[in-house]
């Protein structure tokens, strides 16, 4: 009987405390949706598909993959000069769209699990994005 009551006590346990970053991140990912909506369709389109040779998808994007901090400089800082996103060179330029901090952490929240791209549930915090310094 105290094997069950103790796996009862940690499941009510793990449903009490995981779920809340769930709610956040899913919270997170609505509001991203909107600043994705407001400031990024236009480039990269409704499915994160880009526009070939001209705007890197944001769909599966190995760019993020590989390094997640891309997507937060990039949105950040803004973007300039060649990169490759899925084998396919890009030479364009990005703006700064002068979001703030919690508006960056929740577009990046919304683009790392949209469109075929997961995060595996870690979330992008806004002092994730305040810590994180332009290199000159």
């Amino acid at each position: 009987m105290k094997p069950l009551i103790s796996i009862l006590a940690a499941f009510i346990f793990c449903s009490a405390v995981f779920p809340q970053q769930d709610d956040e991140l899913a919270k997170s990912i609505e509001r991203g949706k909107m600043v994705y909506s407001e400031n990024c369709i236009t480039c990269h389109m409704g499915g994160g598909e880009g526009i070939p040779a001209t705007f890197p998808p944001l769909a599966k994007a190995d760019y993020f993959d590989k390094n997640p901090e891309n997507a937060i400089k990039a949105v950040k800082f803004g973007l300039i000069g060649k990169i490759k996103v899925n084998g396919v060179d890009y030479d364009n330029m990005m703006p700064n769209p002068g979001l703030g901090n919690d508006e960056i952490a929740d577009l990046v929240n919304y683009i790392m699990n949209s469109w075929g791209n997961t995060s595996e549930k870690k979330m992008v915090t806004e002092k994730m994005v305040e810590d994180l310094k332009e290199k000159k």
